[in-house]
């Protein structure tokens, strides 16, 4: 992504290992911003139960992180969104005014494959899905 993300912020959507849960045990998102945080990444993550497990859990972890319980504030001037649980909250959020207010060229990366990608890429987002092709505009 963009060659490196050092000092670019993602916004995680999603810490909990599976929807309407806090738990955050075997947790992908838990591998994925330790990773980013490894390469100096600066991470906003928003989850609607597991904030406080996620914020003890990588208290441990030398890097900036943000627990952001808003979705919209949580992405805001990211350079990409993350999509890690499937939470039904993340289906519905108003994806143009998130695009509006990210860096450009603004990417998310669906994990759960529970967004509609087509639309995402019409409203300018570079689309990344797990198992499908990729919707990327040229930049």
């Amino acid at each position: 992504m963009f060659n490196t993300v050092v000092d670019k912020k993602i916004a995680i959507f999603g810490f909990a290992f599976k929807a309407n849960t806090g738990d955050i045990r075997e947790s992908p998102a838990r591998f994925v911003v330790k990773k980013l945080i490894e390469e100096k990444a600066i991470l906003s993550i928003t989850d609607p139960q597991a904030l406080e497990n996620a914020r003890l859990d990588l208290a441990v972890l030398d890097g900036e992180i943000v627990f952001e319980p808003d979705p919209c504030r949580a992405a805001k001037g990211a350079s990409a969104v993350v999509l890690v649980t499937e939470w039904d909250i993340f289906r519905n959020l108003d994806y143009e005014k998130i695009y509006r207010e990210m860096k450009k060229p603004a990417s998310i990366f669906d994990g759960r494959n529970i967004l509609d990608h087509q639309n995402l890429f019409s409203l300018g987002f570079d689309v990344y899905p797990i198992g499908k092709p990729s919707l990327t505009h040229s930049h």
